[in-house]
């Protein structure tokens, strides 16, 4: 039984982990117009029994994107102001893949948890 439950944590850390990420890319591609915003990046780590966990929000430091606009409030003497460093294309990308683990963690979720109710019924009988 112990090891049904550990499959459990498991799986709920993972789909944790995952809603997490999206939470990030819905962030990103929410600022992906904003100036001067810089896309927000993640890590995952392992914690204590096999647990995953979030590492610490970092912003990335890549370039931003120049924007020619002379009539932007924003912009400098030459009409350029700083946008964000969203890809979008990276953002759908990343959002796909967190769908997806987020699914099969919620799979492996379901199975064990029809695993303990098989196990119980077999025990009642």
């Amino acid at each position: 039984m112990g090891d049904m439950m550990k499959s459990l944590s498991l799986a709920a850390s993972g789909m944790e982990a995952q809603a997490m990420r999206l939470r990030h890319v819905s962030e990103n591609i929410a600022n992906a117009d904003t100036p001067g915003y810089h896309r927000k990046t993640m890590s995952f780590q392992a914690e204590m029994d096999g647990l995953v966990g979030t590492g610490p929000v970092r912003l990335d430091r890549s370039a931003l994107m120049k924007i020619y606009d002379p009539g932007h409030p924003l912009a400098d003497e030459t009409g350029h102001y700083d946008g964000s460093n969203v890809d979008l294309v990276i953002e759908i990308a990343d959002a796909r893949e967190a769908q997806r683990s987020y699914e099969a963690n919620l799979r492996m979720f379901d199975q064990t948890r029809q695993m303990t109710q098989s196990l119980f019924d077999l025990l009642r009988r």
